[in-house]
């Protein structure tokens, strides 16, 4: 009787062994058995799912990949794009051999993988892995037999290649679906292309859309990027057996690169607290992102109209196409070239900075060589018509020529330079010559001589004042003095910084160059430079047409010079030459807050906790200027453009030319000419001139409320009321919903509710209407990083439309005092 009931356990325990040995591997397969429709196979940690579906509203079925335990049904690969079968009779199916099968009824073969082991011995296995890769393994699992990941469909997942490979002529690359119903292969395509030097780029079936451009070190040329990504790190393989891009998350993020069926190229976010995917970044960035825009040698910028130019040394080939907004034509060379016709003649390079990099399908390549001996090899070739270097990190590495026309060029805010070939003569005309050894000399003893007359001139000052007591006024563009005491003072701080010749801010700035140009105000343009020892610069240029001048110059060198804190701008030198007044600052990476609060897609990339530090970075710096400098300073300009961001997105205040500086127990001034920006000037400053530490604190409010909104508040508008952003916070906290306030941008992010609503609290408390109820700087740091409780604000000023528009309708207020208030 024992002996027959070991019987019976082992016969039942035989039965269900095969049962319990599959549940347990539920993400593997064995040679010859079936997945049939119905049946899925699951990752280990249950991140991916394989299994037959059907998109959207068709009833064809298809063999994919789909996210299960996130986004669930969300398709990154699709086995039999373009051979759907109909019903639900299809099952997949590993051969002994390693070749993958889908069969529809009748044992119809649909799709192979058309892999094979090299002898039948090996034992194959096929198992989905948690990073989404479906892969047919040999015995031991030793080497991968196939993989999905090698045939990626129009979605590349971490840890994927996207490239070429040279040894067997595989080639990676994405293609996007026909439509969101019907998986089959579409009319887009993102491939590597590796004629010339490696690159990305973009189709509509055989017409090229944009270039994602080659690897610069950090990233594709066609994305500004110019630190190391803290979501995801980037890897590029280049070497004798490959060539290839694949991308790592760092932490928990889950992100993946899609190419949409109407050829989009987004990477999209997986957000946890609001169950969808956000677009974290997208591969079209503008309209001079279309490929060939501009033609050869032409140079495409957003911030131009047109914004097509001619690079340095070249005219358009076809002026009427030009005149008429048709560009594709290009441009050609203003003067011959003469490359081997003597040293006298010989061409020359000129640096296009900030751009970028040029079509590399007709280029040559050294990833050894130094920049200046890729000078000399693009200088011996007369087919080379520019160069530059392949890695932009550290100083730059590696060589790169082209050996045709320069095509699909444009500006961009990266360090990424080339060099294109120009006639000798095109340099003609330039501040002062780079050939002339003696220059530098002659500007020293220029700048000496300057000097002794400006000492000479306070002299003469100093002699007629009894006789003439009006001071001499600003002549637009002219060096005058106004008295001795304001020009010493200006001398004294002038000591402070470092002077610059013209010819070394035009070498830095390629002659002013439009395509170093970043920004405009009211002082003049501002141009971005690079020094002969490679540190960056920004350059303010007085401009001809500026209402500002000698007062504007001399306040911002008095007001700034000596001020040493993390979040304000360094401005570190200067330079006067005749009609010429320039300031020379520290080179900020991601330029002015409001080019990237007020524009809907940059806005994305601003985050809460930046957000967050750009305030407190903000209340910091003003903190510094009205109680820790060695002098008071009241800013009176505060707004969201004079705020620049470094690369790490920290704030520094800029523009100190309308700025006051106090002495001793003063902390307040009354003025007749008032100056600032609408939106953030206060009220009793601009209805009665009086300006003060308060002032800055109700610039310091509107900008928090801004931060936090994204909008701007002079622009401001709600379809339920007229209130402006003042006053439509102001409305929200009274019916207790302030955090509806939030961009709409910052849903996707990591938002600390209570950060949220503080600050929101903390805008309202400095933007109340008498200066009195307004806190200091000190105590809006203080509430800041504090969790205590804050006194209730009080009715803001300016919060309707209607009292702005009183305001700006007000010719002159307060018995006439006001002769100018206008808009920077």
């Amino acid at each position: 009787m024992k002996n027959h009931s070991i019987n019976i356990f082992f016969f039942i325990a035989l039965i269900f062994i095969p049962f319990t040995y599959y549940s347990s591997a539920l993400d593997t397969i064995y040679p010859d058995q079936e997945l049939k429709d119905g049946n899925s196979l699951v990752s280990e940690g249950e991140m991916f799912e394989l299994g037959f579906f059907s998109p959207g509203k068709s009833k064809n079925r298809y063999i994919g990949i789909w996210y299960k335990k996130i986004s669930y049904g969300t398709v990154v690969w699709v086995a039999n794009r373009d051979k759907p079968i109909r019903d639900n009779s299809g099952i997949i199916k590993l051969t002994i051999n390693g070749n993958l099968l889908i069969l529809s009824s009748r044992s119809r073969v649909v799709w192979s993988s058309n892999s094979k082991v090299s002898s039948r011995s090996n034992m194959v296995t096929m198992q989905l892995l948690d990073m989404g890769n479906l892969v047919v393994w040999n015995k031991n699992k030793s080497e991968i037999v196939w993989q999905s990941f090698d045939y990626p469909s129009d979605t590349q997942l971490p840890g994927m290649k996207f490239g070429n490979d040279l040894v067997t002529g595989l080639q990676r690359f994405l293609t996007s679906w026909k439509s969101p119903d019907d998986p089959g292969i579409g009319a887009y395509r993102n491939t590597h292309d590796t004629n010339g030097y490696p690159q990305t780029l973009g189709w509509q079936g055989d017409v090229l859309l944009r270039r994602r451009g080659p690897w610069n070190g950090l990233g594709f040329s066609g994305f500004p990027i110019e630190k190391e990504n803290p979501i995801y790190s980037s890897e590029f393989v280049m070497n004798e057996r490959e060539i290839y891009h694949r991308y790592a998350l760092k932490g928990s993020v889950v992100q993946r690169l899609v190419l949409s069926w109407d050829g989009k190229t987004e990477f999209l976010q997986w957000i946890e607290r609001i169950q969808d995917w956000i677009v974290y970044a997208t591969g079209k960035v503008d309209s001079c992102d279309r490929y060939l825009l501009c033609g050869a040698y032409g140079i495409c910028s957003i911030n131009k109209h047109p914004p097509c130019t001619c690079m340095h040394g070249f005219e358009p080939r076809n002026p009427e196409e030009w005149a008429a907004s048709d560009w594709v034509s290009g441009c050609k060379h203003k003067k011959a070239l003469n490359c081997g016709h003597g040293s006298e003649s010989d061409d020359v390079f000129w640096r296009v900075a900030r751009v970028k990099v040029p079509d590399t399908r007709r280029s040559w390549y050294n990833v050894s060589m130094t920049l200046g001996e890729c000078e000399i090899v693009c200088k011996r070739n007369c087919s080379c018509t520019g160069y530059m270097s392949l890695d932009i990190r550290n100083g730059g590495s590696g060589c790169l020529l082209w050996l045709d026309e320069l095509s699909d060029t444009r500006e961009y805010d990266v360090n990424q330079d080339i060099y294109i070939r120009i006639a000798a003569s095109e340099l003609e005309g330039l501040v002062n010559s780079r050939s002339d050894p003696n220059e530098r000399k002659r500007i020293h003893i220029l700048v000496l001589l300057t000097s002794l007359a400006v000492s000479l001139l306070l002299a003469m000052v100093y002699a007629c004042r009894k006789i003439n007591k009006t001071p001499h006024m600003k002549i637009r563009g002219k060096w005058n003095v106004h008295n001795e005491k304001n020009t010493s003072l200006l001398m004294e701080h002038l000591d402070d910084l470092q002077f610059l010749s013209l010819y070394e801010v035009a070498k830095a700035t390629c002659n002013f160059s439009v395509s170093n140009k970043i920004g405009e105000g009211g002082f003049g343009p501002v141009y971005k430079g690079v020094l002969g020892n490679g540190r960056e610069i920004a350059v303010k240029r007085l401009s001809e047409t500026s209402k500002q001048g000698l007062d504007e110059f001399k306040n911002e060198v008095i007001c700034h010079a000596k001020l040493q804190h993390r979040n304000l701008v360094q401005l570190f030198g200067y330079c006067i030459h005749k009609h010429e007044l320039i300031l020379i600052y520290e080179y900020m990476t991601n330029k002015s807050l409001d080019s990237f609060l007020f524009d809907e897609a940059r806005s994305l990339m601003l985050n809460w906790p930046q957000r967050f530090n750009i305030i407190h970075g903000i209340a910091r710096g003003i903190l510094y200027l009205h109680q820790d400098s060695r002098l008071q300073i009241i800013h009176r300009d505060l707004k969201a453009s004079n705020i620049l961001l470094d690369g790490d997105m920290n704030p520094k205040i800029s523009d100190f030319g309308l700025a006051r500086k106090f002495v001793g127990h003063e902390t307040s001034a009354k003025t007749k000419k008032v100056v600032g920006t609408y939106g953030y000037i206060s009220p009793e400053y601009a209805v009665h001139g009086r300006f003060s530490t308060k002032s800055d604190v109700f610039s310091f409010g509107v900008l928090v409320l801004e931060i936090v909104c994204g909008k701007r508040n002079k622009e401001f508008s709600h379809g339920d009321h007229n209130d402006n952003l003042l006053g439509h916070a102001w409305r929200l906290y009274k019916e207790g919903r302030s955090i509806e306030l939030m961009s709409a941008s910052l849903h996707g992010s990591c938002v600390v509710v209570s950060e949220v609503l503080r600050s929101i609290h903390v805008g309202l408390l400095c933007v109340q209407h008498h200066p009195d109820d307004r806190p200091t700087m000190w105590s809006v740091v203080l509430m800041l990083v504090s969790d205590g409780a804050l006194p209730e604000p009080k009715q803001p000023a300016f919060f309707t439309d209607e009292s702005r528009g009183k305001l700006e309708s007000l010719p002159s207020v307060d018995e006439s005092t006001i002769t100018l208030v206008y808009a920077r």
